[in-house]
């Protein structure tokens, strides 16, 4: 077929957009919206058409300020169930390149970077997108950085030390969310972005459609859409790495260690997904909220001295100390051990091990990067930290101080009024939130009949929390290469969730790359030069340019 060429875009990645363009997650964007697709495949046989796309010629400027000529394929939405609950949401686009600066490209065994921009638990949707970058977040984007390397950041940054808010770039959020669809591109990366269900759906009669499990149902049935079409689709299936920051993190997180698992066979079978397999190579996750049902007790063991930002004050001890018992009761079954050899993971200990694991060699690869003057002045503004070899030390207590107010109230996530974002995310049928830990059941605020948890609960709360596959059900098929990041100012839960998540994985014998980003907040993202080489690694791809 004759494919119909699309007008010159130009793409900036990370700091210093021109003057009038959008900038989203550390990419800024000028761009003519193209006018004239082709025909994507079919969505009624779940076969890709590999000639359904169209040629579009787009300019990146990376995060060293050097420009490339980028030419890939485009193919516009594509639903990926047979039977779709909702075509707006269930339906994914790719991109492949095949020219970048005048050399060619070949993606047909490139990695598959499925990258997904959920936010809040909220649907995103690909339906209207006219090329790469097109998933639209309907929830509200993370406000971490997400442009340049730490490298280039530390060198360019006119302050010694980061914003201890670490907002988004005017205009647009979401971190390494938005930005990675074009990083994966530059670097000659078949991209696959996902549009999903999520908690605010209603149809005309009010009842909820996107409530969990949804979100992850449909991120599985896309992960089949790609591998039921082996062969016909450019890149290489068996080597699918799902990318997400916050809520898409945890479902990434998600996705990767609950690959084949039968507990959502049932649910794919319903949307008529593929009959294939979901399970996917490898884990990119930024900030991952998740283990919702004991992440209201993890987050007052890390938070519950600090004060709140909406308030000032610290939040009721008595509440609190009584969701620190629960962490430390789960903590303890657990039965964790450290990275590098730490022992074994407790609530007692826990302090220590972000401490000595994270937060201390964060601090020094920070302030190692910066010239002896910024090192000096910030050090002069941040007393707390003793310099002495080039390393960075402190207490857990002058940490939490230096962070300052938590950004949410308690109960964090099971809302004893329901109010929070996770409490609609379990709702059903037309009730819009519900409790999902007994804990928020019992000291439930809005005059419940019952002060117990609905008897489908349990079985989603397992359906949506990577750990249950990773320590209750171990998962054979699960990923087994983790790539997790977490700014170290991030309050919009506790530090323990990913730590917990990568000491499992670990545990497992599964490859970890975890690490904090010093003085960065929820969303941050500052090293996607480094994680685009981390998938060359682990994938064993070597770059096709002829």
């Amino acid at each position: 077929m004759k494919h119909k060429a699309i007008k010159r875009r130009s793409v900036v990645l990370g700091i210093g957009a021109t003057a009038g363009a959008a900038a989203v997650g550390g990419i800024a964007i000028s761009a003519q919206a193209a006018s004239d697709t082709a025909s994507s495949s079919s969505s009624d046989d779940l076969v890709f058409d590999p000639d359904g796309y169209t040629e579009i010629t787009t300019t990146l400027t990376d995060t060293d300020g050097t420009d490339h000529d980028v030419t890939y394929h485009f193919w516009k939405a594509i639903t990926y169930v047979s039977k779709p609950v909702d075509e707006t949401y269930q339906s994914l686009i790719v991109s492949v390149p095949v020219e970048i600066d005048g050399k060619s490209v070949d993606a047909s065994n490139a990695p598959i970077v499925l990258s997904n921009v959920i936010a809040g638990y909220v649907e995103s949707s690909v339906a209207t997108a006219t090329g790469i970058g097109g998933a639209a977040m309907t929830g509200t984007p993370p406000t971490g950085g997400g442009g340049p390397s730490a490298s280039a950041s530390a060198s360019a940054s006119a302050s010694p030390a980061p914003s201890a808010s670490a907002s988004a770039p005017a205009g647009g959020g979401g971190g390494g969310a938005t930005a990675m669809p074009y990083m994966a591109l530059l670097a000659g990366y078949v991209v696959v972005e996902p549009g999903a269900r999520g908690r605010t759906l209603t149809n005309s009669s009010g009842e909820y459609y996107g409530t969990a499990p949804a979100a992850i149902v449909d991120l599985k049935a896309a992960v089949r859409y790609l591998r039921s079409n082996k062969g016909r689709i450019p890149g290489n299936t068996d080597r699918i790495v799902s990318v997400g920051v916050s809520a898409g993190g945890a479902l990434s997180s998600l996705l990767g260690a609950s690959g084949d698992s039968p507990l959502y066979d049932k649910l794919l079978k319903e949307i008529g997904a593929a009959d294939a397999s979901d399970a996917i190579f490898a884990t990119g996750a930024w900030c991952p909220i998740t283990d919702l049902e004991h992440a209201d007790g993890a987050y007052e063991w890390n938070w519950g001295t600090n004060v709140t930002q909406s308030t000032g004050k610290v939040v009721d001890q008595t509440v609190s100390k009584d969701l620190q018992a629960q962490f430390a009761e789960y903590q303890a079954k657990l039965k964790l051990r450290g990275l590098n050899h730490f022992g074994t993971l407790t609530a007692r200990n826990y302090d220590e091990y972000l401490v000595k694991q994270y937060l201390e060699p964060s601090a020094t690869k920070y302030l190692a990067e910066l010239s002896d003057s910024d090192r000096e002045t910030y050090l002069a503004a941040n007393t707390f930290i003793t310099w002495s070899g080039g390393k960075a030390t402190f207490t857990w207590a002058d940490y939490l101080t230096h962070v300052g107010a938590r950004k949410k109230t308690t109960p964090a996530f099971d809302a004893f009024d329901l109010s929070a974002g996770e409490n609609n995310e379990f709702g059903a049928g037309t009730t819009e939130a519900r409790h999902f830990t007994a804990y928020g059941a019992k000291n439930d605020t809005t005059g419940l009949s019952t002060k117990r948890v609905a008897s489908d609960i349990p079985a989603k709360l397992d359906l949506m929390n990577p750990m249950y596959h990773l320590v209750e059900k171990t998962n054979p098929k699960r990923t087994k290469h983790w790539w997790i990041r977490l700014g170290t100012n991030d309050t919009d839960t506790s530090h323990v969730i990913s730590a917990n998540l990568a000491a499992a994985a670990n545990g497992l014998g599964d490859q970890v790359n975890h690490l904090y980003y010093w003085d960065q907040g929820h969303g941050a993202n500052i090293d996607l030069p480094d994680f685009v080489a981390w998938v060359a690694d682990v994938t064993g791809y070597k770059s096709a340019k002829k």
